[in-house]
Formats: C-alpha cells, sequence, structure tokens
C-alpha cells in the first residue's frame, strides 16, 4: 500500500532576483523550489503588470527550476509583479503554490499603491465564471485602449468577484473590466461583455470599492454593405443585425414586403417591376449609431427556383384561458385558407380560427402571425393542437407550406397555479421593465411601469423563477447596452436576491402567493461613494 496522499504545494527555497530588490534589471528570473514542478497554462495564468510583451517572454519548468526569459529590456523606475496565481504545481499530485508573487523595481523605491474592488454581470450565463473576467488600467497617455491591446496594469477578478491590483505608480488611469473569454488580455468589443469607468481616475493614494457590471454590446457601428437584387427579390447586407428598421417607398405595405434576417433586408414584390424603386433605409443599432441612406431596388423576373415556403410554431407553451400562439415564416403571407386551419382537442373537437384572432406583428414584413384566442374552463381538456394543412398559407411569390403543421399547447387548470408574486423595488430609479424568468433564463412575463416601484405577476405555473429588474433610464422600453465612444454605461439590471440564502432562486408551488418581496439594486459602476 502507498503512503498518504501529498497535499503540501511546492515551496519556493530560492528567487533570482530577490522578492522587493531593488535597482534590478534581469533578463532572466529563476525560481528554485523543494520539489519538481510543472506548469498549468502559464502563459494564461502567470500575470505580469505593468505590461510587458509576452510573446518575447519564454517559460520553463525544469525539474524544480521555474526558468522566466524575458528576452526584452524593462522600463527604468518602475516596479514589476510576477503574480504566478495557481500555474505552478507540484509533479505528483498538481498541488498549487497559492499566493506566489514575485515584487522588485528597477528603481529605488517599490511603488506600493493598490486599486480594488467588485465585478458583477447584468446578464450571467451559466457557463460564464467571473473568474475569467479581467481588470486593467492604461494610463491616460496611452494610445491604446481595452479593445487594442493588453493593459498597463492587471488582474484576474477571484470567484467572488472581487479584485486587487497591487504595486501601482502614481497618475491617471483609465479602468476597464472585461470577460476574456479568448484570453488575449484585451477585450473583443463583438463578442465579450465588459464595462469602463467613463472618468479618469487620479491614483495617488489606495483606491478600495470600485465597481464594475459587466454587459455585452457590440460596439462596431453599423454600417450598409452592399445591396443588389437576388432572383425576383431585392437583398440589403448589413455588417450587423439592426434593433430598429425604418424601411420608407409608397409601395411598401401594399405590394412590397421585408424580412429580416441575420445581418441581412429581404424585400419581397408581389410582381416583377419594370423601374428601380427609391427606399429610404434608417436603421439604428443596439449600442445606438445610426445609418440613414438611399437605395434604389429592382424586382425583376428571374428563372431562379424560389426558396419554399416554411413556418416554424411557437410550440410547446402554457397557458391558463388565453392561448398566445405565434408562427414564424421565413418570407412575407399574401393569403391564408382558413377552412384548414383550426384548433384540435379531445379526439374529434375544433376550434375554427378565423380573422378576427389573426393579426400580423408587423404589417410591412407579414412574416410573424399571431393568433390569440380564450379557452374557458368549460372545455376540460388540456391538450390543444394548432393544424393547418399543407397548402394553408401562401407566400406573397405565390408559394405555398408543403407540410401540415402541428404545434401542441398545453391548458394549465386553475389549481395548479400560484396565486401570486408581490414585491416591490427599493433604492433604484424607474421607469422599470419587470421580468421573471423560469429556470431555464427564458422570459414567462413582462411588466413596464413609468412611476411606482410596486410589482405583481398573478396567476403563474408553479416551478422555479427569478425575478430581473432593469431600470430604463431613456424611457425606450427596452434595455440598452454600453456606448464606449459616448462613454453612456449600460442600463443597470439586477435581480431579486433572497435576503437568507443569498440565492436569485424563487420556488413557488400551486395556490402559493409570495408577497412583499424587497428587490435592491446592485452598485452603478464607478467608485463607491465615501462615507461621511
Amino acid at each position: 500500500m502507498g503512503g498518504p496522499r501529498d497535499e503540501e504545494p511546492p515551496k519556493v527555497l530560492n528567487m533570482t532576483p530577490n522578492d522587493q530588490s531593488l535597482n534590478t534589471k534581469p533578463e532572466e528570473i529563476t525560481l528554485i523550489f523543494d520539489e519538481y514542478i510543472k506548469l498549468d497554462n502559464a502563459n494564461k495564468n502567470i500575470l505580469i503588470t505593468p505590461r510587458i510583451n509576452k510573446d518575447e517572454v519564454i517559460i520553463t519548468a525544469i525539474k524544480n527550476t521555474l526558468i522566466i526569459e524575458l528576452n526584452q529590456d524593462l522600463e527604468d523606475s518602475t516596479t514589476y509583479v510576477f503574480n504566478f496565481q495557481k500555474s505552478i504545481q507540484d509533479l505528483s499530485e498538481g498541488n498549487p503554490a497559492e499566493n506566489l508573487k514575485l515584487v522588485f523595481s528597477t528603481g529605488v523605491s517599490i511603488d506600493s499603491l493598490t486599486f480594488s474592488g467588485s465585478v458583477n454581470s447584468y446578464f450571467p450565463g451559466k457557463n460564464d465564471k467571473l473568474e475569467d473576467a479581467i481588470v486593467g488600467l492604461y494610463p491616460i497617455d496611452d494610445t491604446t485602449n481595452v479593445f487594442m491591446a493588453p493593459p498597463y496594469y492587471l488582474t484576474q477578478v477571484d470567484t467572488l468577484g472581487k479584485f486587487n491590483i497591487s504595486n501601482i505608480k502614481a497618475g491617471k488611469y483609465f479602468a476597464y473590466a472585461w470577460q476574456d473569454d479568448n484570453n488575449s488580455l484585451k477585450a473583443e468589443y463583438k463578442s465579450e461583455a465588459f464595462d469602463f469607468i467613463k472618468d479618469t481616475i487620479s491614483i495617488n493614494q489606495n483606491i478600495d470599492g470600485i465597481q464594475f457590471n459587466l454587459s455585452k454590446g457590440d460596439q462596431n457601428p453599423i454600417r450598409l454593405l452592399r445591396s443588389s437584387p437576388s432572383g425576383s427579390n431585392y437583398t440589403i447586407v448589413l455588417n450587423k443585425t439592426p434593433l430598429e428598421i425604418s424601411l420608407k417607398n409608397e409601395k411598401l405595405g401594399n405590394e412590397i414586403f421585408y424580412t429580416l434576417g441575420d445581418k441581412r433586408i429581404n424585400l419581397y414584390s408581389e410582381e416583377p417591376i419594370r423601374d428601380s424603386l427609391a427606399f429610404n433605409v434608417n436603421l439604428r443599432d443596439s449600442v445606438g449609431y445610426r445609418v440613414d441612406s438611399l437605395i434604389w431596388a429592382k424586382f425583376e423576373e428571374s428563372d431562379r427556383k424560389a426558396e419554399k415556403l416554411t413556418v416554424t410554431p411557437n410550440s410547446g407553451k402554457s397557458f391558463y384561458q388565453n392561448l398566445s400562439i405565434e408562427l414564424t415564416f421565413n418570407k412575407p403571407l399574401k393569403n391564408i385558407n382558413y377552412d384548414s386551419l383550426y384548433l384540435y382537442y379531445d379526439t374529434a373537437s375544433i376550434i375554427p380560427i378565423n380573422p378576427d384572432m389573426l393579426n400580423f406583428k408587423d404589417s410591412l414584413r407579414r412574416d410573424i402571425l399571431q393568433i390569440s384566442l380564450s379557452i374557458p374552463d368549460s372545455i376540460p381538456y388540456e391538450a390543444f393542437t394548432l393544424k393547418a394543412a399543407d397548402s394553408t398559407f401562401m407566400d406573397i411569390g405565390g408559394q405555398y407550406n408543403e407540410v401540415a403543421l402541428s404545434a401542441n399547447y398545453k391548458k394549465l387548470k386553475r389549481e395548479t397555479l400560484a396565486d401570486a408574486i408581490t414585491g416591490s423595488i427599493e433604492g433604484a430609479e424607474g421607469p422599470f421593465i419587470v421580468q421573471l424568468l423560469d429556470s431555464k433564463d427564458e422570459l414567462k412575463r413582462e411588466y413596464y411601469f413609468d412611476t411606482g416601484n410596486k410589482f405583481a405577476f398573478n396567476l403563474i405555473e408553479a416551478g422555479n423563477y427569478q425575478i430581473r429588474i432593469i431600470e430604463d433610464a431613456n424611457g425606450n422600453r427596452r434595455w440598452d447596452p454600453a456606448n464606449y465612444a459616448e462613454r453612456r454605461y449600460a442600463e443597470r439590471t439586477f435581480y431579486y436576491i433572497d435576503p437568507e440564502t443569498g440565492n436569485k432562486n424563487i420556488s413557488i408551488r400551486g395556490g402559493w402567493t409570495l408577497e412583499d418581496l424587497v428587490v435592491t439594486p446592485t452598485p452603478k459602476t464607478g467608485i463607491k461613494p465615501t462615507q461621511n
């Protein structure tokens, strides 16, 4: 039988240069340990500040010795910090050497100022880890920023969202935080969550209480790349999908309709048109950038085979009394055959769908069809199926759906429903968007109110939920991300937290009522105000 498992981390026997050394400019750094070691993702996990060219650095572990070849000159009168985090482990069991740092100065003193605080995420994903976030400082005379190059000073956030940058030289800086998913030590403006403090920070004493709130928002301004005929249709290609679209032409909504795809707007005409038509195109992206352009679209006859008409229902939804069905088509609709469109229940009972139950979400697009109807409790069934035979729907080009539609919905019984969740928002400024999310982070209910701070969700399905609040500062009834170029913060978002468990999840059963929940906001981005 073997002996007990080795749980001791490797211990440093010698460092060259010594920790806290002054007036030293090493070309090579060595650490000698009391046992053989190995490295765990050294390029990512060893943090070196201030910024050096890590592409030139060579890090190797040989037996019990760590060797760092810098291959570059260090700055004068500068304090360098090598934070090894958990990158150095013993060879046999992988026990990491913890809290291991090497600090030395190329000048006559060690810089000792600190910059610390917390990082929060407005929309935390299930796979997001705060410890993958980076906080960085850039001197105000630095010509780069968080999207261009690694910061001058940086640190990694811990599992609780806390951070601390140490050994900072007194000066003025810009501060950023970001989710460094690709380990580039800079933020990807299209895909990574980030935040920034818009004002210059003067660090001439230790600063604590800094707050960052991460969120995503593609910072690239929206652009129209090209536009051209596509068969008998016309396509506008963009660099990103717009949030708002305004198209103007007298035929739009009568003979011509459009759909929005991935980074493209498709225009459809009922008939070929001999002359080009002028369209005013005004687009706005989620960050607030706009493009205003005039295009001339052609709708020519084409021998290209038309795309088949497809339909996607919001099947699988549960409801109580009021059933809301949404059918999404890949092309604008022209006609509906109501004789083959109905709601089926029991074994042979149907509710015919008629025009009074229908409306298009956008009459200029006609690609999202909404069906609304009430199912009274006098119909004692749970399973309802929307049926549509093939050739029920015809698009603007004369194509019919070739596949029959069958979409299932479940009617809930009153006794299985929770009565209500009620509460109030304290310490925040409206207007508010109040959202009820299920255990899959899917939006189940949403309310908006300009004034007041009380909310109520009535008659909801038993289950686990979260309550999310958005401070709608500009009153446009949606969440707005940060705009870095305009130094505008993202709108604050926060969740109900159970004061006893510290958990965001709310569990409620049929017949229950949860009353008087109090939702308080997370701190705003910036420096915590000084308490008098």
